[in-house]
């Protein structure tokens, strides 16, 4: 299933140390109201220099993964190619070829998601089947296409008569990611998305598909509105649902806790200042770990599959139940100091101060002492273990390749501070990582280009450009049923564990 707060998040400004309010005022509504207004050459190639120029200035490390002679070499070739008027939705994904060609999850152009519920919400037909990427081949996740000579588990061998490789390399030059592993991950969840882009509507697709070795089979798969969709879905076998509820805690057996803490933000918030309030997250966390001592738990199940993160407030809070001595998130957080990262700072406390909190306020007196272009250390308080009760049994710590963001965090956290062992399959998202994202606005367009203006480096000051690895790999599986076999298999661990396997 399709998480919609999470493919909510991921389209936004996922962030770290601090939430990322959008510029103020309504240009952008402005321009996105108008979907078949025509931009000029003139226009978009004034627009697409002041993105390259902006994020020259205000980005953390530009050219960390893709050398300033590659990047300069496709800005002139993207450039040159903005000769004919364009529609926003258009502008966006040139652009958006550009921002991922820096190789860099927190480096993006506004999302066509907007343009893309917008067109279902009006009957528009998408790709009927969800996939599921494992070491570059592609499998039929969820079968939504009404044809039932399709099973899920099914591998997809080519789209069009063409391989299913060359679409996800082709989908797949829209996404900002560091790795390819990243790319796949995120396409999981857009792959329909980046086919109506590169396609249009249409009206099916020629799909050959493979199951268990036997001969491959062409099966004409319709294109299906939302509707269509969901009722196939709901006459499908139930399959994993870690959404219901979003936060979770209970015994597993007489000594073993489980607890899912949900996305670290306030998912109850009715504004964004409200989005930042730790007090409803720290009662469900303090209740939890209370319930697991009167329980007699000593070992707990942290699951953080499918978690889109948010912020170390909520985390910390979580983190400081078990912790045997002081942590913080990361051993370094360096920041560039730019015009466009001040200005949208002081744009945060100008409009919203209740949202921007503390650490915005840090931030300006950060800039106020530092120059335009240094790159310079930004504090971050340690964190405490919990005075009086605390949980001191064996903790677990489950992630998948869907854990981003701040869920990451904590489990190179937990695994660097020995305070755990970390379960499951290597995030996808990166545990050092350029984030902490700002944004500026582009003249023309209105659209967002987002960027980081931070180097954070995880407690263990490995700089390596790559996920968690976990402590031990539980494999899975392409098709994830109720009966939820990872948390069995890390269950079981959890009680090996405690009788010294």
């Amino acid at each position: 299933m399709r998480r919609a707060w999470l493919g909510a998040l991921l389209a936004g400004w996922l962030t770290a140390a601090g939430g990322v309010a959008a510029p103020h005022g309504g240009q952008a509504a402005d321009h996105a109201a108008d979907k078949d207004r025509l931009y000029t050459p003139a226009q978009l190639r004034a627009d697409f220099e002041h993105m390259y120029r902006g994020l020259q200035s205000a980005h953390v490390d530009l050219y960390a993964f893709t050398s300033r002679q590659a990047l300069d070499q496709r800005y002139r070739q993207l450039y040159a190619q903005l000769n004919q008027p364009l529609t926003l939705l258009q502008a966006k994904t040139r652009f958006e070829l550009f921002a991922a060609d820096v190789r860099m999850g927190h480096t993006r152009i506004d999302s066509p998601a907007s343009d893309w519920r917008n067109y279902r919400a009006a009957g528009g037909k998408g790709f009927p089947l969800e996939i599921r990427v494992v070491d570059g081949r592609v499998y039929v996740a969820a079968n939504l296409s009404g044809v039932d000579a399709i099973k899920p588990g099914d591998e997809m061998a080519s789209i069009d008569g063409q391989s299913v490789q060359h679409w996800l390399k082709r989908t797949e030059q829209h996404v900002s990611a560091e790795t390819s592993y990243m790319a796949d991950s995120l396409m999981e969840y857009d792959f329909a998305i980046y086919l109506w882009i590169e396609l249009g509507p249409v009206d099916g697709f020629d799909v050959v598909l493979q199951r268990d070795g036997s001969e491959p089979q062409s099966v004409r798969v319709p294109a299906r509105t939302s509707a269509q969709m969901e009722s196939s879905r709901a006459q499908q076998p139930p399959s994993l649902d870690l959404e219901t509820p979003l936060r979770a805690a209970k015994m597993l057996d007489d000594h073993v806790a489980y607890l899912r803490p949900g996305p670290f933000y306030n998912v109850e918030a009715k504004t964004e200042a409200e989005g930042w309030d730790v007090s409803a997250f720290q009662q469900f966390i303090d209740r939890s770990f209370e319930s697991f001592l009167d329980a007699h738990a000593d070992s707990l199940i942290i699951d953080l599959r499918g978690n889109p993160g948010g912020d170390n407030l909520f985390s910390d809070v979580m983190v400081s139940w078990f912790a045997t001595r002081p942590f913080r998130f990361a051993s370094q957080f360096k920041i560039k100091v730019s015009e466009e990262s001040t200005a949208a700072n002081a744009d945060r406390l100008a409009n919203d101060a209740a949202a921007a909190g503390p650490i915005s306020r840090k931030f300006a007196e950060l800039y106020a002492r530092s120059k335009v272009g240094d790159v310079v250390d930004f504090d971050i308080p340690l964190a405490y273990p919990r005075e009086g009760r605390r949980f001191t049994g064996k903790v677990f710590v489950l992630v998948d390749r869907h854990s981003y963001s701040n869920a990451v965090s904590v489990a190179a956290l937990v695994q660097d501070y020995k305070f755990g062992v970390v379960l499951g399959e290597a995030t996808s998202d990166m545990a050092t990582t350029y984030g902490a994202m700002e944004q500026f606005r582009l003249p023309q367009t209105g659209l967002s280009v987002g960027y980081p203006k931070a180097r954070i480096v995880r407690p263990n000051g490995d700089l390596g450009a790559k996920g968690v690895t976990p402590d031990i790999a539980i494999r899975i599986p392409v098709i994830q049923t109720p009966a939820d076999d990872v948390l069995q298999q890390a269950q079981a661990i959890a009680r090996g564990s405690r009788q010294g396997g």
